[in-house]
């Protein structure tokens, strides 16, 4: 069988956070959203049809949620990248992952849906 990249994509998962620069974020908190791409190879798992051999999408989902619901970051652009981080880190398997995180409730006097930010790592030694 051909070598292909399998994408589990996480998308909208919703939490209400205390990130932010200005004291009202910190202590108010607002709504956050985050979508988590992930390219691995899941051929061995799609032979064995064994989750052991898979991505478990359960635990990053935990992972995620350690992460928003943890100390709370000035920056999304440095939550995003913590994020990114771990995952990598922590997870040998995946070859590339794109995180997103948008922040609602921005404390701003006009109108907008949201901020924001997204972030890419992919590995060069495969």
């Amino acid at each position: 069988m051909k070598k292909s990249l399998n994408k589990i994509l996480i998308k909208g998962l919703k939490f209400h956070s205390y990130h932010g620069v200005r004291p009202e974020e910190k202590a108010i908190g607002g709504n956050y959203e985050v979508d988590v791409e992930m390219f691995y190879d899941a051929t061995d798992a799609i032979i064995k049809d064994n989750l052991n051999y898979a991505l478990n999408y359960e635990e990053i989902l935990f992972d995620i949620t350690e992460f928003m619901q943890s100390e709370p970051f000035n920056l999304i652009e440095t939550l995003t990248f913590e994020i990114l981080n771990h995952l990598m880190d922590k997870y040998p398997a995946i070859e590339k992952v794109t995180v997103r995180v948008r922040k609602y409730n921005i404390p701003f006097k006009g109108l907008m849906d949201y901020i924001e930010t997204e972030q890419t790592f992919e590995r060069t030694d495969y």
